[in-house]
C-alpha cells in the first residue's frame, strides 16, 4: 500500500496485556537473537499507515517471572525488526496518595533495585557508557501524556518508577522505605528494557498503569494478584485506546538525540573487538565502525 511508513513502533505489553488490538495484516514473527530467546513470537501488523511490533513481556500466558524475561533478546528483537518507538505498558504499584488506583503514569525517571539481570549489551571485548541521565525519551512521553488527557484519562506526568527484583511484592517496611525516598511508583520490569533500548538508540516511554498502593497504605491493606487484575481489567481497555490513538500521531524525523544514543559512547577501538562479539553486536554497533572497517580491508 502506498505511503505506508516502514519504520516500526514497538509495544510491549505487561500484565493483562497480551496482544494489540486494532492491528491490520497481523502476522507472527519468530525470531532467533545472539542473546537467547524473547519471551514470544513477535506481532507485526499496522495501524493505519504505521507498522507496529507487538510483543508480550511475560509471554501469551503470562509464563514469565520478571527476572526471568529475557529482557536482552526482546530488545534486540525490536531493533531487528526496525522498531524506532518503543512504547512499554506496565503494571504499577502507587507509593502517593494522588496517584490512584486506576490512574496514568509516564514516568521520567528510573530507580534500580534489581540485583541479577543483565541490562546492558556490552561487554566480552567491547564497552561502551551511554548518557541516562533521563532514561526516557521525552518526546514520546509528552506525546502520550497529551493524547492521555485528551481521552480523558486521569494522567500523571513525571515522577520516579522504582524498579524492583520481584517476584514478591513489597514488604511493609521496604513500602515506607521507598515512599521516603520520593518515589512514585514500583515495578519490577522497566528498568532493563529502558536502559536497553538506550543502547540500541530506540525512543522509549512508559504507560504505567497503576493497580494499588503497595502495601504502605492504612486503608487499602496488602496489595494481591486478585485486587491487581480486577483494576488492571478496566486499564487494559485505557492503554489499547491510549496506543492506536498515539501511533498514528508519530511521525517525522526523531530530533531527540535517542537515535545517536551510542555516538561517542563506545570506549573499545574495532581493532581491539573480539570477531564473535562484533558479530553479536553489529546490529548495534556497526554504523560507528564503517570506516575502520574499511581501513582493515573487510
Amino acid at each position: 500500500m502506498e505511503n505506508r511508513e516502514e519504520r516500526a513502533i514497538g509495544v510491549i505489553g505487561g500484565s493483562g496485556i497480551y496482544r494489540l488490538e486494532g492491528l491490520e495484516g497481523r502476522r507472527e514473527i519468530h525470531l532467533e537473537t545472539p542473546f537467547g530467546k524473547p519471551s514470544d513470537v513477535f506481532v507485526e501488523g499496522w495501524v493505519g499507515q504505521r507498522r507496529c511490533v507487538f510483543l508480550a513481556r511475560h509471554g501469551r500466558y503470562h509464563s514469565i517471572l520478571p527476572h526471568e524475561i529475557n529482557y536482552r533478546a526482546n530488545i534486540w528483537g525490536m531493533k531487528k525488526l526496525g522498531v524506532e518507538f518503543l512504547i512499554s505498558v506496565s503494571a504499577v504499584g502507587s507509593m502517593r496518595e494522588e496517584i490512584c488506583p486506576g490512574d496514568l503514569v509516564f514516568p521520567d525517571q528510573l530507580f534500580d533495585r534489581t540485583r541479577q539481570r543483565p541490562s546492558s549489551f556490552f561487554g566480552e571485548g567491547v564497552v561502551a557508557h551511554v548518557s541516562f541521565g533521563d532514561p526516557f525519551c521525552m518526546d514520546l512521553l509528552e506525546l502520550l501524556y497529551r493524547k492521555a488527557l485528551e481521552l480523558g484519562y486521569r494522567s500523571h506526568r513525571g515522577g520516579t518508577y522504582l524498579c524492583i527484583e520481584g517476584p514478591q511484592f513489597s514488604t511493609k517496611a521496604e513500602s515506607r522505605i521507598y515512599r521516603q525516598w520520593g518515589v512514585d511508583v514500583i515495578g519490577m520490569t522497566n528498568l532493563q528494557e529502558a536502559k536497553l533500548a538506550r543502547e540500541a538508540e530506540i525512543c522509549m516511554a512508559t504507560v504505567a498503569l497503576v493497580t494499588d498502593y503497595d502495601c504502605w497504605h492504612q486503608e487499602e491493606g496488602e496489595v494481591n494478584v486478585e485486587s491487581v487484575l480486577e483494576v488492571m481489567r478496566a486499564n487494559v481497555e485505557k492503554a489499547q485506546r491510549l496506543i492506536l490513538e498515539v501511533v498514528g500521531e508519530i511521525s517525522g524525523e526523531r530530533s531527540c538525540g535517542c537515535g545517536r544514543s551510542l555516538d561517542g559512547a563506545i570506549m573499545t577501538p574495532r581493532e581491539a573487538i573480539p570477531a564473535q562479539t562484533y558479530q553479536r553486536l553489529s546490529l548495534l554497533i556497526e554504523k560507528y565502525f564503517q570506516n575502520s572497517q574499511e581501513s582493515l580491508g573487510e
